[in-house]
Order: C-alpha cells, then structure tokens, then sequence
C-alpha cells in the first residue's frame, strides 16, 4: 500500500498542475517546460506533415499555396492571440493567489469570448480570403512566377484559406483554453491533446490526399484535428473541479475581467497583427522572387517552427512561473527563476543551431527533391541560425515582463524590430542584390533582414529589462480586485 500512494504520489508531481510558488525554481521550470517542449514539437509536427505530404505528393506549387496563406491565417488569428495572452496571465496569477472564485470567472469569460471570436473570424476570414491572396500576388513584371501564382498557387491557396477559417473555433478553442491550462500550470493535458491530435491529422493527411488529391484535403484533415484537441482542452477544464467552477454565472462574461483581458491581451494582439501584416509584405516580395524561393521559405518556416519553439516554450515558462509568485506575493523568487529559464533556453537553442547547421541540408530535402529549392532553404537557414540564440534572449524576457502584467513593452520593440526595422530592411536588400540571375532581389534579403532585426530586438529587450524602470507600475495589490 505505501508502495502504490508513493507511486500515486510521483504521477501526480509529474503530470499534475504545477505550483511554481515553492522549491526549487530550475526544477519546478523543467517539470513545467518539459511537457510544453514536447507539446509544441508536437504542434510543429502535425505542421510540418501537411507541407512535406503536399510538397511529395502534390508537389512544388501546392507546397507554395500552403506556405503563401500562413501569413495570413496568423493575421486573423489576432483576436485569438489576445485572449490567450490575457488569460494565461490572469489564470497564473489568481492560481498563485489562490482565488478560485476569480479564477473560475476568468475561465468561463475566456470561453465565452472564444467562442464569439471565432464566429468573427471564421466569417471575415472566409469573405476576405480571395482578396488577401490577391494581395500577396506578385506584379505581373515577375513573368512565369506571375502566371503560375495566378493559374495554380493562387487559387490553391484560396481554397486552403477558406476551409481553415470554416473551421477556426477548434484551433481557437485549442490555443486559448490551452493556454488558460498552462497559466494553472498544467501543461501535461495540454501536451496529450495535441499528441492525439497530432496522430490524427497524420492519418488524415495520408487518407484525404489520396481520395481528394488536392490542398483541400489537408486543410480538412487539420481542422478536424483541431477540433479534436480543443474539445479535450474544454473537456479537462471541466473536470478541473476543485480549482475552476464552470456553470452559467461564470461563463457570463465578467465586464472587469473582460477589461483586464483586453488590457493584458490587446498588445498581443497589436503585435500579432502588425507582425503579421509585415509577414504580408514581405511574402509578397518573397512571391515575387520566383517558385522555387516561394517553395524553399516554406520548408525553411517549417525548420524555422522547429527551431523557434523551444523559445516560446521557454517565455511561456517565464510567464507562467513569474505570474504565479506575483500572485502569491514572492517577489523573491522572480529573478532567480528568469535567470534559470535563460540557461534553460540559451542551452536548448545551443544545440539546435548546431543541428540546423550540420543537418541542413537534409532538412530542407524532406520537403522537396528540386535541387535549386534545396539549395536556396540551406542558404536561408543559415543566415538565421545565429538569430535563434538572440530570439531565445528576448523570448524569456519578454516572457518575464508578461507575467508580471507589462505586455506593452515587449509590444513596442516588436513593432520597432518587425515594422520599422525588418520590414523596409527586406525591400532595401532586395533592391541592392538584384543581379541577371535575381532580378527582383535575392533571398539573402528575406532572410538577412529577418536575423538583423532579431539581433536588434535582442539588444533593446536586455537594455530595457536591465534598466528596470517598467516595474514601477506594478501594482500587486490591483489582483485583489476582480
């Protein structure tokens, strides 16, 4: 019997909700961050399926549809992007201060919005999805790239874009309410959802490409996945019964806490969109360097995905750890908890690069056979290599000052690295290596332009953390008020 409540007992450390508010912080990041690791590799997974299933059996122009329409599902996603900010920060916050009573609120008001967010997306995304692609088509100076993106990639992509949105509140409810489970510290049930969702959508992916044999089948296989992973999220929130209660008065949305949500989650948002808007452009000037660029920036965003994720990983970390001790008032444990996840992150991006740089190469061939797309995604991963080492610097801080309630920062130097930096940079380069064989620019613009601005965000995010003037306006007692 001591036998089998010892063994009950580890499960439950393992696998159960985390309290960050006591131990040892590199321990209690780890047991946290593990399972989101593995959850988001899962996540870059199922992405990853769809675009080496496309690019093998449907081929280079498909592959190119799929790619050319991800900036702009991540653009209407902005809604999304702001409730699950503001309610991961919320939740970590009130579990740390134990008030369940608020808590339960914060989660039946995050429901609620999610599901009115997505009917909003869902039918301005379907509406808008010809004429965003429309956008993003290159000038008709581009030649053969023009005439392939008008007969093939362009309408693929269309179609692509328009199930996704039909199919948007499982992805939504996904992403928020799992969001919502890690600010509790609960990022196992997270991580097993997506697991099921990961494997079905690989067996959908398989069965719809053969019986449909175009990009709509993967778009359909994806949402039922999504579907299937934020049902489960929703299921386990309900069954959280002795740290939420979820009935009609909590899902009646709370006007104060609504406020806090939009005013933690709007420059989220902000952010989200405005990056999104940039990604816009410069994959119009991307589309406008020929197939075989747009084809390879695909698979190299897919390394890209693998590669990033262990940064979000670890600014979730940060967020969720700093938020809990916020709430239960131990301040004490905040710095040496952000310094803990630094190692963490600078460690795991360590190793990363050196994979990216020696196994390139093979990488990017998963995607596609054509020697000069090969060629082209190796160049591109290169030049960002270094970046992932900066981004890991910046995601942990920003991670940080989220949870302590100051996201208008990490807001500002996006804008000032995506917008004013990034942006302007893509198209200065372009300008400047247009040559007989690139025309319209060369690739090193996109990617070249992409590590400067990481690099600088890096730099003014340890300035601005270091200077530590922002934290004059927390206010701890403000979690008092509902």
């Amino acid at each position: 019997m001591v036998r089998i409540r010892s063994s009950s007992s580890r499960f439950k450390t393992l696998f159960g909700v985390q309290d960050m508010t006591e131990g040892k912080p590199m321990k209690k990041l780890m047991m946290f961050s593990i399972p989101l690791l593995i959850g988001n590799f899962a996540q870059q997974m199922y992405n990853t399926v769809d675009a080496i299933v496309v690019g093998q059996k449907l081929g280079d122009n498909a592959l190119s549809a799929v790619g050319t329409s991800i900036p702009i599902i991540n653009l209407m996603l902005v809604l999304f992007m702001g409730i699950s900010a503001g309610a991961g920060i919320l939740s970590a916050q009130y579990f740390g201060a134990k008030d369940k009573e608020t808590l339960s609120k914060v989660v039946g008001t995050t429901i609620t919005l999610t599901v009115a967010s997505s009917l909003i997306v869902m039918v301005v995304g379907y509406f808008l999805s010809p004429l965003l692609i429309g956008l993003m088509t290159p000038g008709e100076n581009s030649g053969e790239t023009y005439t392939v993106f008008i007969e093939e990639i362009g309408p693929d992509a269309t179609r692509y874009l328009q199930i996704i949105f039909l199919g948007i509140l499982g992805g939504g409810a996904y992403n928020i309410l799992g969001g919502v489970l890690r600010g509790i510290g609960d990022s196992v049930s997270p991580l097993i959802y997506l697991v099921i969702a990961s494997v079905l959508n690989v067996i959908l992916d398989i069965l719809f490409i053969n019986w449909m044999n175009n990009v709509s089948a993967v778009a359909w296989a994806t949402i039922i996945a999504q579907f299937v992973s934020g049902g489960l999220c929703l299921w386990r929130l309900l069954h959280m019964k002795e740290l939420i209660t979820i009935n009609a008065q909590t899902l009646k949305p709370d006007k104060t806490l609504s406020k806090k949500l939009a005013g933690l989650g709007l420059p989220s948002s902000i952010t989200t969109g405005l990056f999104s808007m940039s990604a816009m452009m410069v994959q119009s000037l991307t589309n406008s360097l020929g197939a075989a660029v747009i084809a390879a920036n695909v698979a190299i965003m897919r390394v890209d995905g693998f590669a990033m994720m262990p940064n979000f990983t670890y600014g979730t970390s940060a967020t969720t750890y700093v938020g809990q001790n916020l709430g239960a008032g131990r301040m004490d444990r905040i710095r040496p908890g952000v310094r803990d996840v630094l190692k963490l992150a600078l460690i795991t991006a360590g190793i990363l690069v050196a994979a990216i740089l020696l196994f390139g190469h093979n990488l990017i061939r998963l995607f596609t056979d054509t020697d000069t797309t090969i060629e082209i995604g190796v160049n591109g991963l290169r030049w960002l290599a270094a970046g992932y080492i900066a981004f890991a610097v910046t995601s942990c801080l920003h991670g940080a000052m989220r949870g302590l309630g100051e996201t208008k920062i990490p807001m500002w130097i996006s804008i000032i690295s995506t917008i004013i930096i990034r942006m302007p940079l893509a198209y200065l380069m372009a300008a400047l290596t247009k040559s007989a064989e690139w025309p319209n620019g060369s690739p090193v613009a996109i990617y070249g332009s992409l590590l400067i601005s990481w690099l600088m965000s890096m730099g003014m995010t340890i300035f601005v953390y270091l200077k530590g003037k922002w934290r004059r306006h927390l206010d701890i007692d403000a979690l008092k008020q509902p």
